[in-house]
């Protein structure tokens, strides 16, 4: 596997945000590239459109987690239609946000079937097709800062991302006999259309709770996993890549500074 040098990519959810950055990142660093969207055709043609400037080619493919039994399939056509696959990154996810007493059945069964149960599928048949190619391969999944510390009002997502930074963990075990290395990025607050700052620049927006005192830009995180996605992260497996400007360090000092009750509303 020294060898190993990426051509095939498959990023999901790559209709906007984060999948968008990292879908162009990939396409730079010279793999053609698998767009998926859900509900954004427009916004994943317009990701196409940037790789293929690149001189890369894309194939755009609609993909729902949530749909168990077919998820996988939409992989194995977008792969076929690329020629192969050497990187998956687990990107599509969601978060259905109430107060752990209020939260429903079915927001969390939603949540999980998106972030946790889907990955799964997706991964596991993405993980497949590397082993039967035999050159190795990367698995990358964007879990979030809830993979590691839980969040008032964010029970099902904090639970799904926690699981999936564990289900990473388990491919890494498993998978490393066939030079297949599996890794997350746990991104803190990111100005993307998830958290309503599509069209703001992070850097004129003030985060004093961020030691480095903002939110963090989708390329920012597109060039960590384009890192894992490389040959030069051959012996990095089962890590989990916190990008969040400090935000997780802040803990003590957070708790001893917040002066009213106000975060337990979310």
């Amino acid at each position: 596997m020294a060898d190993y040098e990426p051509r095939y990519a498959i990023v999901t959810g790559s209709d906007s945000g984060i999948g968008k950055a990292t879908a162009v990142a990939l396409a730079t660093a010279g793999m053609d590239v698998g767009i998926t969207w859900l509900d954004d055709e427009e916004g994943a043609q317009g990701t196409a459109e940037e790789v293929r400037a690149l001189g890369r080619n894309a194939v755009v493919a609609q993909l729902d987690t949530t749909k168990l039994e077919e998820c996988g399939d939409v992989v194995d056509r977008i792969a076929g239609e690329l020629g192969g696959l050497d990187v998956f990154v687990n990107n599509a996810g969601t978060g259905d946000n109430a107060p752990i007493l209020e939260l429903t059945l079915e927001q969390w069964r939603h949540t999980l079937a998106t972030n946790l149960e889907g990955a799964f599928v997706c991964m596991q048949r993405a993980a497949r097709r590397m082993v039967d190619q035999g050159r190795g391969g990367r698995l990358i999944a964007v879990t979030s800062v809830h993979e590691h510390a839980p969040r008032v009002g964010s029970g099902a997502y904090t639970s799904s991302k926690h699981g999936l930074g564990g289900l990473v963990k388990q491919f890494a075990l498993e998978l490393g006999q066939h030079g297949i290395t599996a890794n997350a990025v746990a991104p803190g607050e990111i100005a993307t259309p998830m958290t309503g700052q599509e069209d703001q620049d992070p850097r004129q927006v003030s985060r004093p709770g961020v030691p480095l005192g903002r939110p963090g830009d989708a390329h920012e995180m597109a060039a960590v996993i384009a890192f894992l996605a490389s040959p030069n992260s051959a012996y990095v497996t089962g890590a989990s890549f916190v990008a969040d400007g400090g935000m997780l360090l802040m803990g003590p000092h957070g708790g001893s500074h917040i002066e009213s009750d106000d975060w337990r509303q979310g």
